[in-house]
């Protein structure tokens, strides 16, 4: 996993307070078209910032920020991205209700111990989900939360597991980011081979998205992880885990950034089994923590 490290990144404009108001103005109408929670769905955990036709998954929202916007692609690089698109799916999961941890029972297990359990078989309407949903549900006896981040991502030495891997992940996530008006398609060629990309069509949302993660740790710092909206939490810690959350920070200011980075690191230093038994909690999110910051 990759550390997080100091950087000084480009400076930019502060936005004025006429931006400042529309984002506030756009993200206001959109809480109020989705005051009703989806069906099956935790309402606390729904996402309401924006709007029915660009309400973005966690592993949307991760993979947007991992895109690089007039290429399409992510870094060559980045071989933590896999991963971490898995846990989101954990993740998005349980926030919709359809998983959680087996009961801890007379003698507490940690969280890397206790078995994943399908909460409800319900589908969620999103095709990925729902395959990793049915894997989940058929799987007896149950596996942790560690193994099927590894068994989701191929990342097995038993043959007899590797039917468990979800396959192109980020292609089919780049299409369904198309399908909502977000990214476009195109070929580019790469010398010895032709390559679908998704370049980036509507710099609105990822900026929205960017603003959200940015306020979360500066503007709208709360200081205490129980009293964030739980699908920012996940985010923060899934984009680091992914190693795609500094493109959020990037256009702050020097200052900002590093406060930003300092709460940031604050998140990942808190240990996920004390946070698990406290209010208000769910505990898988804090197994999926937990297996990223071991």
């Amino acid at each position: 996993m990759t550390s997080l490290t100091q950087r000084s990144s480009g400076l930019v404009q502060r936005r004025t307070e006429a931006s400042r108001s529309a984002a506030d103005k756009d993200r206001t109408l959109g809480q109020e078209d989705h005051d009703e929670p989806r069906r099956g769905d935790e309402p606390a955990d729904d996402d309401s910032g924006d709007s029915k036709e660009t309400r973005l998954t966690l592993m949307e929202e991760v993979l947007l920020l991992g895109l690089k916007d007039r290429e399409g692609y992510t870094s060559f690089w980045n071989d933590c991205i896999s991963s971490g698109l898995r846990g989101c799916m954990l993740i998005e999961l349980a926030l919709r209700g359809r998983l959680q941890l087996e009961a801890c029972g007379m003698r507490r297990k940690s969280l890397l111990t206790r078995k994943v359990i399908c909460k409800s078989d319900a589908p969620t309407g999103d095709v990925l989900l729902d395959e990793a949903l049915k894997h989940i549900k058929d799987t007896q006896p149950p596996e942790t939360v560690q193994s099927w981040i590894e068994l989701l991502s191929g990342e097995t030495w038993n043959p007899l597991k590797l039917h468990y891997q979800l396959r192109n992940v980020r292609e089919r996530l780049a299409k369904n980011l198309v399908e909502k008006g977000v990214l476009t398609t195109e070929k580019q060629n790469f010398l010895l081979f032709d390559m679908t990309t998704h370049p980036l069509t509507n710099n609105t949302i990822k900026q929205r998205l960017i603003k959200k993660v940015q306020e979360a740790v500066l503007d709208k710092w709360v200081n205490d992880p129980h009293r964030m909206d739980k699908r920012m939490l996940a985010l923060i810690f899934l984009a680091h885990s992914s190693d795609v959350l500094e493109n959020a920070f990037a256009p702050l200011l020097d200052d900002q950034y590093d406060l930003a980075m300092k709460r940031v690191r604050q998140l990942l230093e808190l240990e996920p089994e004390g946070e698990s038994l406290k209010g208000n909690t769910n505990e898988l999110l804090w197994a999926v923590v937990a297996a990223f910051t071991k």
